[in-house]
């Protein structure tokens, strides 16, 4: 039977089992026990400071929140589903070591300011670990790009040859995507770290407390500061789920790449054995298993953004029982976003590169048919008589089935008399790379500046 003093006595008959397990969240919640220990200590020091409880009920408090806290880190603390949250499971057991103490911990607060407070510590701090892991993958990012400025693969659109790149200028476009990422969830974080206790149920209390006092205690910037908007708000979880849904979208395309790279029908990498897996049947295989995953749990993470969104379309102020469904969702980002960064920087870090094929694949397709006709405009020809021009070269290349670079300078004037014999430094891999010489262009030494920018901002 449910404890009866957890309840008011306005109910005549106890809550069936069926109902108790359904709307249990103790089997998930207690991952919020430290961050509510945490909140209680702050909120019990605010009431004493505020002659609410006595000093020596502080005293209580704070000995028998330490005992709890030692019991949980020692997995000694016994989680009851009778009481259903991580909440009154603490108050409970606090009410048995300290007595009366334990009972006047609640003054002032309800679980609704008292849940949402929580949930955000909970998440500054997770933001914080995430914000390090994605610091560590693009440091990883930079030290195999450093190696690689004069490499050069062929970049693609459509997923066909385009233009000649270095691959340290491709792996810093996903530094990029990064520094947004992190700039995403600081900026998140900003709207996380307000404290919602003292708004009680929704109303706020009638108690003299200080808000701005456990803000303070707590490292909240301020307070939330309607009492309503304090209980029922969760934009802040669906603005970080956003952010993890982005910050997975970003390492599926890396992982599609990766995937691709790979496969002996490009042969641009390899990844090391201990991020791949074998077939059960076929001897030869070794698949790309912690790419073709993160490409995969990519889908988890944005269900959960769309979840939290749909939880929150239809709830009328203030709090909702349906709030309880938010911490999953949460919870399963984080750990999600958590063991993605933590794999990737190890398995960047792993990667081999082969130099060669990236070359040999960047010969194919005519990839410095645009430098072609730039070196045709640079000589007088408007540009669009340029492009009509390399693209008669480019057939007549395919039909001798050579690169651009192995017709004859007489064979090419047919195309344009403006053709000279300086075209065959333009039509060149490196000649081309080179001459992309400008801020964010992929020439060897801005892709090197690149590389010191980004880690003087990681400093």
């Amino acid at each position: 039977m449910q404890d009866k003093d957890t309840w008011s006595g306005r109910f005549a008959e106890p809550v069936a089992e069926l109902v108790k397990r359904y709307t249990a969240s103790v089997g998930f919640d207690h991952k919020l026990a430290m961050f509510d220990i945490q909140g209680s200590v702050a909120h019990a020091q605010m009431l004493a400071a505020c002659n609410i409880i006595s000093v020596q009920d502080l005293n209580d408090i704070k000995r028998g929140l330490g005992q709890i806290e030692n019991e949980i880190i020692a997995g000694e603390f016994v989680w009851s589903l009778d009481l259903e949250d991580v909440h009154l499971n603490i108050e409970k057991r606090l009410t048995t070591l300290v007595g009366d103490a334990g009972k006047r911990l609640h003054t002032g607060r309800s679980r609704n300011d008292q849940v949402a407070t929580d949930v955000r510590l909970y998440l500054r701090h997770e933001i914080d670990g995430l914000l390090e892991l994605i610091r560590a993958l693009q440091s990883a990012l930079l030290d195999l790009a450093a190696q690689h400025t004069h490499t050069i693969m062929p970049g693609f659109t459509h997923l066909q040859v385009a233009q000649p790149i270095s691959f340290a200028h491709h792996l810093m476009a996903y530094f990029e995507m990064l520094k947004r990422d992190a700039e995403r969830l600081q900026d998140c974080r900003k709207r996380v770290n307000r404290l919602p206790l003292g708004a009680a149920a929704l109303a706020g209390t009638s108690y003299p407390i200080k808000r701005e006092y456990v803000a303070d205690l707590l490292g909240f910037d301020g307070v939330c500061e309607n009492s309503l908007d304090a209980v029922s708000d969760r934009d802040f979880a669906i603005e970080f789920t956003a952010c993890g849904a982005l910050i997975m979208t970003h390492l599926s395309r890396f992982s599609e790449e990766l995937i691709l790279w790979m496969s002996p029908r490009f042969g641009f990498i390899d990844i090391a054995d201990r991020f791949c897996t074998g077939s059960s049947i076929m001897p030869q295989k070794k698949n790309p298993d912690v790419p073709e995953l993160v490409r995969g749990k990519t889908g988890r993470v944005n269900g959960h953004l769309v979840a939290l969104l749909t939880l929150m379309k239809g709830q009328p102020l203030a709090y909702n029982k349906d709030n309880q469904e938010d911490k999953e969702p949460l919870f399963d980002t984080v750990e999600t976003l958590t063991q993605t960064l933590r794999i990737y920087a190890d398995m960047i870090a792993g990667i081999k590169v082969k130099p060669e094929a990236m070359r040999s694949a960047a010969l194919q397709g005519y990839a410095t048919a645009t430098d072609l006709a730039d070196y045709l405009v640079k000589k007088g020809l408007p540009f669009r008589d340029a492009h009509e021009a390399v693209a008669q070269a480019v057939r007549f290349a395919e039909q001798r089935g050579c690169d651009l670079g192995d017709i004859s300078i007489a064979e090419l004037q047919q195309f344009s008399t403006h053709i000279a014999g300086d075209v065959y430094q333009v039509l060149s891999l490196e000649g081309s790379l080179a001459s992309r010489d400008h801020i964010g262009g992929t020439a060897p030494n801005q892709v090197a500046a690149a590389i010191v920018r980004a880690r003087n901002s990681l400093a």
